[in-house]
Formats: C-alpha cells, structure tokens, sequence
C-alpha cells in the first residue's frame, strides 16, 4: 500500500471509516494535502514532505501552536496529529488573495495579537540568523553550496537582529502567505493554517511576513500596525516592520535554497529562490535603510 493507504487505514481505526474521499488539494509545495470524510467529519489529512526537519520544522510545535490558535478560533480543530499525518477539520473558507489582505489587514492583525498574547510556549525556535546559519550547513552536508547572494542575505539579517533583537519571544506563525490566510465571512473573520513552521520568535516578523507576502502599502502597512497595536504607529514601528520585511525574504531566499537540495519534489526552488533575494537586493537598496536600521523599534 501507499503511503497515504497506510494512513487512512491507521486513521479509521480511530476517527471510523472514510465515507468520502481521498480528494488532493490544491497549495503547498512542502506537503501533500486530502480532504476526507471520517464517518460524518469532515477533514483534512496533511502528510508531511520528507526531511522537512531540515527545514526548521518541528512537529509538536506545529500541533501545539495549531491547537493553541484552534482554541483562539483562529485555526482549523486539530482531530490527529503524529510523525506521519496532521488532521484537522474541514473549514469551508477559502485562501485570500493578496490584494483582499492589502484592502483589509486588520483582521489578520487582531488574529496575530490574540496568537501572540496568549502566553503559548513551543518546543522551536524561530529566528531568522539562525535559520540562515543552518540552511547553508545543510546545504554543504548534502554536497550543495549556496549562491553568491546568500552571504550578503546573512550579513543583512545579523544587522536587523542587532538593532531588532529577540529578547521576548513569544510563540509565532512565520508562514504568512495569503493561502494561509483563509477567508470567513467575506474576509471580517479569518483562520490561519499551516502552523508547521511555528516557533518561539519575533512578534513583529509576523507582521512583516504578512506584509513582504501580500504586498502591502505604505497606507495598508499603518492599518496592519494599527490593528495590532490598537494605536497609530510610530515611526520606530513603520521602520522596523520595513526590517522585518527584509527578514522575511531573507529566510524565503534562503529556504528555497535548501529545498533545492533536499526536496524529492518536482519544483523549480532555484528560480524561487533567485525571485527572493531578487526582491530583497531592491530593498536591502533603498536609500532609507540606514533610517530604518536607525529608528526601528518594538
């Protein structure tokens, strides 16, 4: 049997049998997606991309944090979740596009801040330098080697962390593409899924991933700071979302980099990571970096 047999046929025993599906979704290039009916529950099973350890992802965080978030409303129930599978139910949502999160960034905001606050402690770590540090070790463990771009992506990334460093962790999503950000409600509510990269972090990377991700603007970056904060932002906050942004492509440059070597997946990673250190040259090139690197603030 196949994998995905296997582990229905393990799940049945515990959730009853499949009346419906497997049907694979859409999404995700890491993992491997099916909407299934157990008895009258509706779900869907994740099977997880080999050697996704290497990528900084721990497990127990992800089910930890995705319960936590569950219990916040603000992610799908989890129903299982082991080595081999995650299950969770069914929400009848749909992914955002990123021009919907540009027009209306504060429920996302409101869902981060609950997420943040709520005092959840996770078994991983979520830092950007860090991260970078590991990836290229893994990229020459497994005969790889890193482009000329990652050095400089490495340099940017310790100068942030110095003016913006981690001192208060708190539990994080650090995956906020728009898929991940499903709609309820015509965009007034929303669910966060795909918790596996969720780690002890940098509150404010949350919201310069959702940012970098979706594309906000100026006048759309006030909104999301101001629907976290509940307070105009200062410009010590504008500047260090601005940072954060830079992170975020930083580690996305670098993760396609390694994904290019340890994924079995048909996937062009060099083209994607190329597009990220593309678009973190233009920024790491505007003339206010110096400005941000001087007023960030948390």
């Amino acid at each position: 049997m196949d994998e995905l047999t296997c582990v229905l046929a393990r799940l049945q025993a515990r959730l009853g049998a499949v009346t419906d599906g497997p049907v694979a979704l859409e999404g995700g290039i890491t993992n491997r997606n099916y909407r299934v009916r157990f008895g009258e529950r509706d779900c869907v099973v994740r099977l997880p991309g080999r050697k996704t350890s290497l990528l900084g992802i721990n497990r127990d965080a992800e089910r930890i944090a995705n319960e936590a978030a569950a219990a916040l409303g603000i992610a799908p129930v989890v129903v299982a979740a082991d080595e081999a599978c995650l299950v969770t139910e069914y929400v009848a949502a749909r992914p955002s596009q990123a021009r919907e999160v540009r027009a209306a960034p504060e429920p996302v905001a409101r869902a981060l801040r609950a997420f943040h606050d709520a005092r959840v402690e996770l078994p991983a770590r979520f830092w950007v330098p860090e991260l970078l540090d590991s990836y290229a070790a893994t990229v020459a463990a497994s005969g790889g080697s890193v482009p000329n771009e990652y050095a400089a992506a490495q340099a940017l990334a310790r100068r942030i962390a110095e003016v913006l460093p981690l001192t208060e962790p708190v539990a994080c999503h650090d995956d906020l593409l728009p898929a991940n950000v499903l709609s309820v409600d015509g965009g007034r509510t929303v669910v966060l899924v795909d918790w596996e990269y969720a780690g002890m972090g940098h509150r404010l990377f949350d919201l310069g991933n959702l940012a970098v991700n979706c594309e906000l603007d100026e006048a759309a970056e006030t909104r999301l700071l101001g629907g976290y904060f509940e307070e105009q932002p200062s410009a010590g906050r504008r500047a260090a979302l601005r940072l954060m942004r830079l992170m975020s492509d930083a580690r996305e440059a670098a993760w396609g980099v390694v994904q290019g070597v340890i994924s079995e997946l048909e996937f062009d990673f060099q083209t994607y990571a190329a597009r990220h250190f593309e678009r973190l040259d233009d920024a790491a090139s505007d003339p206010r970096l110096e400005e941000w690197l001087g007023a960030a603030t948390a």
